[in-house]
C-alpha cells in the first residue's frame, strides 16, 4: 500500500520511521518533510496546509492512507477534504480540531462536561484582562486563544510580567491567534503527556511520556514547542492512569460526540499532576512533538496496522506492544529559539552519533543545500536513545548530542531528570 505523511517536523520523521517498518507499506511519501524524512520517504513538494493540492496528489497517486502530523492542516479541514474525496485519512475533522485550535472552546468545553482544569476567564480587550490579573495576582497563566506553534502560553511570575504578556498579545504578537486570550490559574505540580488513538467513544492508549516545555534547564525561560521528552513517565502509575481515563479521556470523547464533533485520530491531554489532583492544561488533536520521538522508539507493533483497524471500526482488537526499555529524546535547537534565530548553518556528526545502535536522530528543522545538511528551523533535531534504565537512556542520548555540531546549537541538559529522581536511579 501507499502511505502519505503530512508534516515537516521531528514528530513526522518519527512517524515516517515507524511507518516505513510496516510490511503493509510498499511506498512512503512525505509532504513536505525534511532532510531526514527524505532519506526514507519520497518527497512531495506540497505544503502541509495546501489542502487542495494534497487531495489532488493523493487521488492521482492512489494513496491508500494519509497520516497527519501537525495541528494546522487539521484545523483547516484536511480530514474533511480527504474524506469528501473518498480518501482514507487518520486525523480529526475541522469541527473536532477546534479542541486544540481554540483555547476558549477547550476551556468552555471542559467546564461544561466537568473535566478538571484550572479556573479561567476569557478576554477580548486589554483593560478587562489587566483588571482581572490585578484582582487575582501572580503567578498566573496567559494563553493565546488560537494556534501559536506551542509558544502561545506565558507563565507570568509577577503582575508586571502578566500585564506585559497581555499587551503584547493584543498588540498582535501571535497574529490572529491572540485576538482573544485565556487567563487562568497557575497550577503547581509535575506535567505529563497522555496520548491515545481515538475514534468515537473508544480509545487505545499510547505509552506515557513527559515533555519539557521551557527553553532552559530547571524549567526556566519562555515556553517552546518542547525541548525534549522521555517515555514512560513514572509519575503516571496505574492508579493515576485509571483516573486520567475515567475523569478526562472518556468524558472528552463522549462530550465531543454529544457536541456533534466526534473525534478520530490522535488525542493528547497535557496534564498537571499536583496538590490539586490531575488537571488538563491543554488538549492537542495530534501526537506531541517531541513526545512522539521517544514513544515511537518504544512501539514494537505495527502502527499502520493499528490505524487501519481503527479506521475500519475494529478498535477493540488494537493492542499496541511496547518495549520495556526507557527512551529519551533531547531537542537540539537554534540559538535564540523560541524567539529570533539564524538558520543555514551546516550540521555535522549525525553519522558518528548513530554508531551507537541505541541512538536514532530525528530531523525537524533541516534542509539540504549544495549537498550539505543545514539548519532550517527553530528546533533542528531530536536525538533519541533507548536504555534498560532511564538514566542509561539519558546518558546515551547526551553522549550522542555531544557528537553533533552546528553553530549556536542550544539544548537543555536536564531532560529526564524528574523521572530519574522519581525512580531513585
Amino acid at each position: 500500500m501507499k502511505v502519505l505523511v503530512v508534516g515537516n517536523g521531528g514528530r513526522e520523521h518519527a512517524l515516517a520511521w515507524k511507518i516505513k517498518q510496516s510490511p503493509l507499506v510498499d511506498r512512503l511519501y512525505a509532504a513536505k518533510g525534511n532532510a531526514g524524512i527524505w532519506q526514507i520517504a519520497e518527497k512531495v513538494n506540497i505544503s502541509p496546509t495546501d489542502i487542495p493540492a494534497l487531495v489532488e496528489f493523493a487521488k492521482k497517486e492512489k494513496i491508500d492512507l494519509t497520516i497527519v502530523g501537525p495541528e494546522q492542516p487539521l484545523s483547516e479541514g484536511i480530514a474533511d477534504a480527504f474524506e469528501e474525496a473518498g480518501l482514507k485519512i487518520f486525523g480529526h475533522r475541522k469541527s473536532s480540531a477546534i479542541l486544540e485550535a481554540s483555547k476558549v472552546f477547550a476551556k468552555n468545553f471542559m467546564k461544561k462536561y466537568g473535566i478538571p482544569t484550572a479556573f479561567y476567564e476569557t478576554f477580548d480587550n486589554e483593560n478587562d484582562a489587566i483588571n482581572f490579573i490585578r484582582a487575582k495576582g501572580a503567578p498566573i497563566v496567559i494563553k493565546a486563544d488560537g494556534l501559536a506553534a506551542g509558544k502561545g502560553v506565558i507563565i507570568a511570575n509577577t503582575i508586571e510580567e502578566a500585564e506585559k504578556a497581555v499587551k503584547e498579545m493584543f498588540a498582535g504578537k501571535f497574529g490572529n491567534a491572540s485576538k482573544r486570550i485565556v487567563i487562568e490559574e497557575f497550577l503547581e505540580g509535575e506535567e505529563a503527556s497522555y496520548i491515545a488513538m481515538v475514534k468515537g467513544e473508544q480509545l487505545v492508549p499510547m505509552a506515557t511520556s513527559q515533555d519539557h516545555k521551557r527553553v532552559f534547564d530547571n524549567d526556566q525561560g519562555p515556553n517552546t514547542g518542547g525541548m525534549g521528552a522521555y517515555s514512560p513517565a513514572p509519575i503516571v502509575d496505574k492508579k493515576i492512569e485509571q483516573q486520567i481515563l475515567e475523569k478526562i479521556m472518556y468524558p472528552t470523547l463522549k462530550g465531543m460526540k454529544k457536541e456533534g464533533r466526534e473525534l478520530c485520530g490522535f488525542l493528547y491531554a497535557g496534564l498537571m499532576i499536583g496538590p490539586k489532583g490531575i488537571n488538563v492544561l491543554e488538549f492537542n488533536v495530534r501526537m506531541g512533538d517531541p513526545e512522539t520521538q521517544p514513544i515511537m522508539r518504544r512501539l514494537e507493533s505495527d502502527l499502520v496496522e493499528h490505524i487501519l483497524d481503527i479506521l475500519d471500526g475494529k478498535i477493540d482488537k488494537v493492542s499496541p506492544k511496547w518495549s520495556g526499555k526507557y527512551s529519551v529524546g533531547v531537542v537540539m535547537a537554534s540559538g535564540g529559539y523560541p524567539e529570533k534565530y539564524e538558520k543555514g548553518f551546516e550540521i555535522t556528526g549525525i553519522e558518528e552519533a548513530e554508531k551507537d545502535k541505541d541512538v536514532i536522530v530525528f530531523h525537524a528543522g533541516t534542509d539540504i543545500k549544495d549537498g550539505r545538511l543545514i539548519t532550517a528551523g527553530g528546533r533542528v533535531l531530536t536525538i533519541t536513545a533507548i536504555g534498560e534504565t532511564l538514566k542509561e537512556a539519558k546518558e546515551k542520548a547526551y553522549n550522542a548530542v555531544g557528537k553533533i555540531k552546528f553553530k549556536n546549537a542550544h539544548y537543555r541538559k536536564d531532560i529526564a531528570d524528574k523521572g530519574i529522581s522519581r525512580l531513585g536511579e
